[in-house]
């Protein structure tokens, strides 16, 4: 009996030695993937900071020639001999391109990497941008406006996502914030250049100056935006296909609400800044159009609110400081129906910081609430915004012209109303991300 116990204690040690060298690789193998799981710069790090300051740039390329034509769109009116209505077109066919773009560019983006993506996307789209003030004619000039509009698709598709995988995650609202009031910055910058050497000069000598700004915060992106770490690209067969993912995230209540965010407040919002230059340029106010494209100074209460709103969502949660700002925006919007120049501008500068609030709050908060596919859900939500910029921003021209300026208002009232409700109802049950 106790030859065969030895035996088999043998033959116990012996495997038993195997399992447990094999056991403990295995749970090294564990420990050292944990300790080699990246969780992002921390805070106050340089990478961190690189991020931040790479991604304001990165809005400034974007957004300064998105927008620049807008401060010129009586000058554009008046080269082309078109309606203000058509005019607005030259913004809508750029968002169009934008908005229909950021879907495959998400699918690059998945499987080249985020910010090569980027680059990508801003070569191309500043190549266009130098391209546009050399338009012949009107159809020319929107054709190249919606090719740029599809280049800078990359850009929005994948600023978030980038920044979700790149930087801690206690600190991804504060800066997401931060890229939005990079994006307001460009928008202001595109305005402000274009409309005063629109004024000394020509709208196309405007737009060229506000492509050649774009380019520099192209290049300043390029050189600080730290390398993706966290990046994994997407395998052909492994996980749910392109489509899937978007299906996936068409499917959640939660989500379309918050694209009905975008939509509807940015409809309603470049619906006020297409058609509010064609008031001040006409009686009782006959402003010129350099002294006009001052009040897209009033993008600075956004660049403010869009930053403050990170720390407020940390401390009071997205859905509160959401239906907080809609509001505001509707109270500015309301101001700006008074005769009077101070009165405008001061009602311009509340809509515009409660509209970029609530932004930067929708835009934020989609990749978080994204299980699968989070480029995807992100380029979703550019597509609602870019789509209600493009559609409804132009439908508001048709207010113009039937109701005038009171119009415009009461339609971009009635849009964030909607949005608003859509909000209560649907993610008023959203557990903190």
């Amino acid at each position: 009996m106790n030859k065969p116990l030895r035996a088999n204690s043998c033959w116990a040690n012996g495997w038993g030695t195997v399992i447990t060298e094999r056991f403990g690789t295995l749970i090294r193998s564990r420990v050292t993937d944990n300790d080699n799981r990246w969780d992002g710069h921390p805070k106050g790090s340089r990478g961190y900071r690189n991020m931040l300051w790479a991604l304001l740039f990165g809005g400034v390329a974007t957004f300064a020639q998105l927008y620049s034509v807008q401060a010129v769109l009586t000058a554009i009116a008046a080269d082309f001999s078109v309606s203000a209505a058509d005019a607005a077109l030259a913004v809508s066919a750029s968002t169009i391109g934008l908005a229909l773009a950021v879907i495959p560019w998400s699918w690059v983006a998945d499987r080249a990497g985020r910010k090569r993506t980027m680059t990508v996307a801003m070569a191309l789209a500043v190549a266009c941008g130098l391209l546009v003030p050399l338009a012949p004619t009107f159809a020319a000039m929107l054709t190249l406006r919606f090719l740029q509009g599809a280049a800078l698709g990359g850009i929005p598709a994948v600023a978030l996502v980038y920044l979700n995988e790149e930087v801690q995650r206690m600190h991804v609202a504060v800066a997401a914030a931060t890229y939005v009031a990079g994006t307001t910055i460009g928008g202001l910058a595109g305005r402000l250049i274009a409309g005063p050497v629109a004024g000394v000069l020509d709208w196309r000598a405007g737009v060229l100056a506000a492509g050649i700004v774009s380019a520099l915060a192209a290049v300043v992106f390029v050189w600080l935006a730290p390398t993706p770490r966290a990046f994994q690209p997407a395998v052909s067969g492994r996980g749910p296909n392109l489509w899937r993912r978007i299906l996936i995230n068409l499917r959640s209540p939660r989500l379309l609400a918050l694209y009905a965010q975008g939509f509807l407040l940015m409809g309603g919002f470049v619906a006020v800044y297409n058609y509010l230059g064609f008031r001040l340029e006409s009686p009782p106010f006959n402003l010129p159009t350099s002294l006009v494209s001052l009040l897209f100074l009033a993008y600075l209460a956004g660049t403010i609110t869009s930053r403050l709103t990170g720390g407020l969502t940390v401390r009071h949660g997205r859905l509160p400081v959401l239906l907080t700002s809609i509001p505001v925006l509707l109270g500015g919007l309301g101001l700006t129906l008074v005769p009077s120049i101070p009165v405008i501008l001061l009602g311009l500068l509340i809509f515009t910081g409660g509209f970029f609030a609530a932004h930067s709050v929708a835009s934020g908060w989609t990749p978080r609430l994204a299980h699968t596919g989070k480029a995807q859900a992100s380029s979703l939500y550019n597509l609602s915004y870019y789509a209600g910029s493009s559609l409804l921003g132009w439908a508001g021209g048709l207010f113009l012209d039937s109701l005038g300026w009171a119009g415009v208002v009461l339609f971009a009232a009635a849009l964030a109303l909607l949005a608003a409700t859509t909000a209560a109802v649907f993610l008023r049950q959203v557990p903190a991300t």
